[in-house]
């Protein structure tokens, strides 16, 4: 089932029942109380990180509420039991720690790149795609436990605010969403530390002070932003980047991989048939080694302002480099210009937050239908920072020898045709220069 489909099971089922709010009650640390006065219990996208672990001790501090928290493992990295005793000793006793890497690649990371997507010309949308995802779990948890809330870590200067609400409300309506970095009183990071402190939550050293910069990261790519990348013109410090080796770091020898196609997605790396979480892995650990896929991009934000980020994606961009060779050979010209087209749209959909909205499941219904002949294989190369496509081959190829070849065509094409239909094309160019030349 394509991810197009996948909004149907909510939109079909009745949305949990959210009581509502009564008006004119006082304010709890800087959130009216009308807003969240009848609010038991909130399922709270939850890292383990600091700011996620002062979210949940705030709601059961301030708010009072039950917590389940939710922890999505996207292929981040690292380890996720930490985040799991951490909501234990902050006595949670509904922890939900989840293997969506699947899922992931599958239902939103692969459809994505069907289309080719990027934004703004450069931006692989790692970040934008991961947050539909985990809206959707926080939305079926909500509905499984009867919470009346779903809470998440996001600032209220940045995108993934807009993209967690606007998934969550498009699953369910009546979904009630607590924004914290909107709606509490703490002003500063050293509110952040004497709230951490006063509740025993522990904080790492690094974040005693301010952070050099602030990282996400999931199985598609990682990006960096802030204080030591605010400044444009200041060059990246190496030790931001989290998932590659510097191009010039990178070996001086070519690595040579095939990756074969169906239906316009993935299904085997040098001849082995993986699963889509599992080939994005690998295509990863090659671009990795190779220095493939760093980014260092000023993005303009939903919200209004222009952010700079340094984005690693070295898997997505040999699979974009692949997956448009092969589409060179299988897709009619029509279909892919076409796609080329409304591509920006879907990117400034995804990008925006709107994956379960209405136009970006037509757009997506199109492009599927696009790449019912989109198989074969393509050849690359990797070296230092690079992805060359050698080669392309496949049984339903629209490329023919007989047509394109400079020798006999043994009446394949007829050369002579060409003088009608440049004259047929250059009609209204005369007529237009006729005029001109009178003129």
């Amino acid at each position: 089932m394509r991810a197009c489909l996948l909004a149907l099971p909510f939109l079909l089922k009745g949305p949990p029942t959210i009581r509502d709010a009564s008006a004119g009650a006082s304010a709890i640390d800087g959130v009216k109380m009308s807003k969240v006065k009848d609010v038991k219990k909130v399922v709270l996208a939850y890292s383990g990180g600091l700011d996620t672990s002062i979210i949940l001790k705030w709601l059961q501090t301030e708010l009072g509420a039950e917590v389940v928290t939710f922890t999505a493992d996207l292929g981040q990295g690292g380890e996720l039991e930490p985040a799991r005793r951490k909501a234990e000793m902050m006595g949670i006793k509904d922890i939900r720690v989840v293997d969506v890497r699947e899922e992931f690649v599958s239902d939103f990371v692969f459809p994505m790149f069907r289309a080719n997507t990027v934004y703004e010309g450069t931006y692989l949308l790692g970040t934008s795609i991961a947050r539909p995802l985990i809206s959707k779990h926080l939305v079926e948890i909500a509905r499984e436990t009867g919470a009346d809330a779903i809470a998440h870590g996001a600032t209220g200067k940045g995108n993934d605010q807009v993209r967690f609400e606007l998934s969550a409300y498009a699953l369910n309506p009546d979904i009630k969403v607590i924004a914290p970095w909107r709606d509490w009183s703490f002003k500063s990071r050293t509110d952040l530390m004497n709230f951490a402190e006063q509740h025993q939550i522990p904080v790492p050293k690094d974040k005693k002070g301010d952070a050099p910069f602030s990282v996400d990261a999931n199985l598609l790519h990682s990006s960096s932003e802030g204080k030591v990348l605010e400044d444009p013109w200041v060059e990246p410090p190496e030790f931001v980047h989290q998932r590659t080796v510097s191009p010039m770091d990178a070996p001086d020898t070519v690595t040579e991989i095939e990756i074969e196609f169906l239906k316009g997605d993935p299904i085997a790396l040098n001849g082995k048939k993986l699963s889509p979480a599992t080939m994005l892995a690998a295509l990863n650990d090659l671009g990795r080694d190779n220095g493939i896929g760093r980014l260092d991009l000023v993005e303009n934000r939903f919200v209004g302002m222009k952010s700079r980020g340094v984005y690693e994606t070295p898997g997505g961009t040999i699979l974009i480099a692949a997956h448009r060779a092969i589409e060179s050979i299988t897709l009619d010209r029509g279909a892919a210009h076409l796609k080329d087209e409304f591509m920006p749209r879907y990117a400034e959909l995804i990008y925006n937050g709107f994956w379960f909205a209405p136009e970006r499941l037509m757009l997506q219904a199109m492009i599927d239908k696009s790449q019912e002949d989109v198989e074969g294989t393509v050849r690359l190369k990797l070296y230092k920072g690079n992805v060359i496509v050698t080669g392309r081959k496949s049984k339903k190829t629209l490329y023919s020898d007989a047509l394109v070849t400079f020798e006999d065509d043994r009446g394949a094409y007829d050369q002579k045709d060409a003088a009608g239909f440049i004259r047929l094309n250059a009609l209204r160019l005369r007529t237009l220069a006729a005029r001109n030349r009178r003129g």
